[in-house]
């Protein structure tokens, strides 16, 4: 046999053709079993002389031929191999036919064959086994590792498709929205569009990092191991062969008669280079690579785009925090890969080591430790892969965005008490809403908001310099435009819609909601009958706010501890019993039923039976008497005495709210078309709340309560720590923390 010129590379030629290798070596480990198996049962034979030896040489020789072809060239070969044997398969043959010509084995060499031949092969044979199965273990964690990759891009690619569909549906419910809601709706929609181009931008870079993972499975991972298995057969061969010179040995000096035999197959066996295995196995298992194909930009079916990244102004400042933060973790990543692979190498060393007689420590427990470095590694080498293909990614599209950024000093905080984020106006609180702020300026933030803040920090600020910073902040992430009107004049009197701070000393805890909303007509000028509340005195504007626009804010629930005792309210309530209750109609309604009664917009009623919760209400105009819509019907005010306000509270302003759902846009329309009515009597029951405690109203918009008092819900609290409860067919505020659910 002609020694191998080239040494084979299973890793660079195979490349991802795990399972055929897996599976010769397997054969290869199995064998020894057969081998070992011979051995025992030659020893059991050698007394028995010359023809039991010659028969059982012959039994091997034909399970030899049976096995020749998955032996040298595998189980599947793409090239048949015709007649040729491998190289160990002919060394055997040398075997067979050196113990046909042993006729006299002796019982000393029958035993010293069990002893020196036969047992270690068993334990080789477990020990390659072993090793075997972590080189299969490790390459199932690579194909989930990979498939996790593809799993990721799925997560991206699904946050894209639901980002794209959410666009959809605001531009619908821009659409479809009010005048009064129209400017809501339309900043909705833009903001989500800006949320959309943020998940296409991860999705396009998760692309990249699948490939480049993907790259890294087929061209390092999977054919490292692959040289791992070649390098497990070929220890195992060479073991092998130590083996069979033992036994060779061994038969030499027990058997001086069969000297020149022994003396050939001694010659014979370190012909068997392990590489001629691998060699043949190579060249018969040589197929294309199948690697898959490079993953694509696939448009959502609802948001038709391209490929191409967002570089807008709000998609930059994005970009520029993703930039920043991958550009550090390459840096950190890049020191620690090295430092890992450093360890796998000094494991590797260790095996050689064991390999060649010069350590004695197990090779099983030394080949897991070099998997387990190697999974270490790999972690390691994907989070840097990732950050250097998000890193160039940015930079080839967007430029080096991170050069001249002014990045905030953030810090992962839990905000005890009500703070609000400085980028989109919302309240960040409580334990589960955690959040970042920034060491230098103050900047706070929501977690899901981190990455949109621009990169404009403007240092380090004392305490004052801070505060003033967070006013500034808050007023921009508050603003909302206002409304459009029909001439300039419409819109320089309408009151401002911009997002206030109305946090004070007295709050019960809740961040104070935007202005409520009002008519584009100025209120305080145009009075109308039709809503009283409405009328109610707006509260002193502030020293320096712009006088184009009028503001009201809603003053913050009190605590339960203010109003512990409110003053006893019998005789208001028993007054109150002594006169019919009376409305009047904000809307016209057509009866339907032989139950209803029509009315017209502006006829005074008298309320017979008030609403039970249906939606519904008894009352009489003139001679007639029947059913009308709750919400169409406001009713009068019943006058009782304000008691003195507690200490330390100031007034709580008029409240602007009104039970119609009108469009609130300010038109003269010829007829007002009133709300959805509700459902008939008998169906089923809305929302009732239960007062938690006493409360005395401090206005006309408000409701006394008695503890245990019960009412509809009509909305709960929207953030200003007020809620809108109905009785008798009028809704008005109560505190949001003094009710509960019923």
């Amino acid at each position: 046999m002609a020694a191998a010129d080239i040494a084979p590379q299973f890793g660079a030629e195979l490349k991802d053709n795990f399972k055929p290798v897996n599976a010769w070596v397997s054969n290869g480990i199995s064998w020894l079993d057969e081998i070992q198996q011979f051995y025992r049962e030659r020893s059991a034979i050698e007394k028995e002389y010359a023809a039991k030896l010659t028969a059982l040489c012959k039994k091997y020789h034909d399970r030899k031929s049976k096995k020749i072809s998955s032996l040298s060239v595998g189980d599947t070969p793409s090239l048949t191999p015709g007649s040729l044997e491998s190289a160990s398969l002919t060394t055997w043959t040398t075997q067979l036919t050196a113990v046909e010509s042993h006729a006299a084995e002796r019982d000393k060499y029958a035993t010293e064959l069990i002893g020196h031949v036969a047992e270690p092969l068993k334990n080789a044979a477990a020990q390659f086994e072993e090793i075997r199965k972590c080189h299969a273990d490790y390459h199932t964690k690579l194909e989930k590792e990979r498939d996790a990759s593809y799993g990721e891009l799925k997560k991206a690619k699904g946050k894209y498709d639901g980002a794209c569909q959410e666009v959809e549906s605001r531009r619908k419910k821009t659409e479809s929205s009010f005048d009064h809601g129209k400017a809501k709706a339309q900043s909705a929609y833009q903001q989500q569009i800006l949320e959309m181009n943020n998940y296409k931008n991860l999705y396009l870079i998760s692309i990249n990092v699948t490939n480049k993972l993907k790259e890294k499975f087929y061209h390092e991972y999977v054919p490292e191991v692959l040289d791992g298995l070649q390098d497990l057969n070929q220890t195992r061969v060479r073991k092998l062969n130590d083996l069979w010179s033992l036994a060779a040995q061994l038969d030499k000096s027990s058997l001086t008669n069969s000297l020149n035999h022994s003396t050939n197959l001694i010659g014979e066996i370190p012909r068997n280079d392990p590489r001629l295995d691998s060699m043949m196995f190579l060249q018969h298992n040589i197929a294309q690579s199948q690697e898959p194909a490079n993953m694509g930009f696939e448009p959502s079916p609802v948001w038709h785009d391209d490929a191409s990244i967002i570089t807008d102004e709000a998609a930059k400042v994005f970009l520029r925090n993703v930039l920043g933060k991958s550009k550090t973790q390459v840096r950190e990543l890049r020191v620690e890969a090295d430092k890992k692979r450093r360890e796998v190498e000094n494991g590797k060393k260790t095996r050689e080591g064991i390999q060649q007689g010069k350590d004695k420590r197990n090779e099983v427990d030394v080949v897991r430790g070099i998997f387990y470095l190697q999974e270490a590694l790999h972690e390691v080498e994907r989070k840097w892969v990732t950050a250097e293909v998000e890193t160039s990614t940015i930079i080839s599209v967007a430029g080096d965005l991170s050069l001249g950024a002014k990045n905030h000093n953030f810090r992962s905080q839990t905000f005890k008490i009500p703070t609000n984020c400085d980028l989109c106006g919302e309240r960040i609180w409580g334990l589960s809403a955690k959040g970042f702020d920034c060491r230098d300026c103050g900047y706070t933030c929501h977690s899901k908001c981190q990455m949109k803040v621009p990169a404009e920090c403007p240092g380090e600020q004392t305490k004052e310099d801070k505060k003033k910073l967070k006013v500034q902040r808050q007023e921009q992430a508050g603003a909302v435009p206002a409304a459009d009107g029909d001439s300039a004049t419409a819109s320089s009197a309408a009151p401002s819609l911009t997002r206030q701070n109305t946090m004070n000393s007295l709050s019960s805890g809740y961040a104070a909601s935007t202005a409520r909303s009002v008519s584009v007509t100025n209120v305080a000028a145009q009075p109308t009958p039709e809503s009283p509340a409405e009328a109610a005195p707006a509260p002193a504007p502030v020293a320096d706010s712009k006088p184009a626009a009028a503001k009201r804010h809603r003053v913050l629930a009190p605590p339960p501890t203010a109003y512990v005792s409110a003053p006893p309210v019998t005789e208001s309530l028993s007054a109150s019993k002594s006169q019919e209750p009376r409305g009047k109609m904000i809307y016209a309604f057509q009866a339907t039923g032989a139950d209803e009664v029509t009315v017209q917009e502006g006829d005074d009623v008298a309320i017979v039976e008030p609403d039970d919760g249906s939606g519904w209400m008894r009352v009489r105009v003139g001679s007639q008497e029947g059913l009308v819509p709750s919400s169409y019907v406001e009713a009068a005010p019943t006058p009782s005495p304000v008691p003195s306000a507690s200490p330390g509270l100031t007034d709580r302003p008029g409240s602007v709210y009104s039970n119609s759902s009108a469009s609130l846009a300010g038109s003269a329309a010829p007829k007002r078309v009133g709300p959805a009515v509700a459902p008939r009597r008998g169906a089923k029951k809305l929302q009732y709340v239960e007062a938690l405690y006493e409360y005395e109203a401090r206005s006309d918009a408000e409701w006394s309560m008695a503890e245990g008092d019960r009412f509809v819900l009509v909305t709960r609290d929207s953030g200003d720590g007020w809620a809108d409860v109905e009785r008798g067919g009028v809704t008005k505020s109560v505190p949001a923390n003094y009710i509960q659910e019923v």
